[in-house]
């Protein structure tokens, strides 16, 4: 596979992705049972995928797989306490994350572009934090800052494994969110079929298979350029929630977000002139 194939690849993760926002919402269920239920089943697509030939891991890999963990369970409680828009496009600051660590991590080099786009991207995201919002949807902000950390710090450990096996850190991931989340199913897991209906796309096909091509593409491109180009994603979850459920952001959360995906987009073509 070339990096244009990649980047392609990269494009329909984004696709996939963006489907998550509204269709957390529609689960009854609360953030951690959500979580944990759509990873169970992302673990086990990826399982029969990736055909592991024993259970023993890189440390990489475990700290991968804790860094999705963090990623996946605060991006869906965030989801559940405000917009889906302000969520993912929260989460979308992780290119300037990525780019804070990835020389001193992986040897990834940042330039000036990269530093100007991760300007750009901060200020974007303080607007969501000036919007006139309520208390609620403040934390859920903030929690989906965590998402972004987590988001960053596994395309980090992944880039790090990208000569050996990168889907392990989803994989693992997907295990230690299922688990962690156990105690909490018998309390709320009914029979009604919408709900397992919504957690096995969330799961298989919105997690999983998004999830092992990101891991097949992140081979051939930068740790940037990873977070970069699914930026289809923070384009289409907020309009897929006002089309499906009605949800609206403020008009600063709208700017700030223009702010986050101009930053990185613009990046993206300046570095490829």
């Amino acid at each position: 596979m070339n990096r244009t194939s990649a980047i392609l690849l990269l494009i329909l993760v984004g696709l996939l992705w963006s489907t998550g926002g509204f269709l957390i919402k529609l689960v009854p269920w609360s953030g951690m049972v959500t979580a944990g239920l759509r990873s169970g089943f992302a673990a086990l697509i990826i399982y029969l995928y990736s055909k592991p030939k024993n259970l023993t891991f890189s440390r990489y890999s475990w700290y991968g797989g804790l860094c999705y963990t963090v990623m996946v369970i605060c991006f869906v409680l965030a989801n559940k306490m405000t917009n889906a828009g302000n969520v993912i496009l929260i989460q979308y600051a992780a290119p300037a994350y990525v780019a804070l660590f990835s020389f001193s991590f992986i040897g990834e080099k940042s330039t000036k572009t990269d530093w100007l786009a991760i300007c750009i991207i901060f200020l974007g995201l303080g607007c969501f934090f000036i919007d006139d919002i309520s208390l609620n949807q403040i934390e859920g902000n903030i929690v989906a800052v965590f998402s972004g950390l987590g988001f960053a710090g596994l395309v980090l450990f992944m880039r790090k494994e990208k000569k050996m096996r990168p889907i392990d850190s989803v994989f693992l991931g997907n295990l230690i969110t299922f688990f962690f989340c156990s105690p909490l199913y018998h309390n709320e897991i009914t029979l009604k079929l919408e709900p397992w209906l919504i957690i096995i796309f969330l799961g298989i096909i919105q997690l999983g298979i998004a999830y092992i091509l990101f891991s097949i593409a992140i081979k051939y491109v930068s740790a940037i350029d990873a977070i970069i180009y699914p930026v289809i994603e923070p384009i289409f979850n907020p309009i897929l929630a006002f089309v499906f459920i009605g949800e609206n952001m403020g008009s600063i959360s709208i700017l700030g977000g223009l702010m986050i995906v101009f930053g990185v987009v613009s990046r993206s073509i300046l570095q490829n002139k």
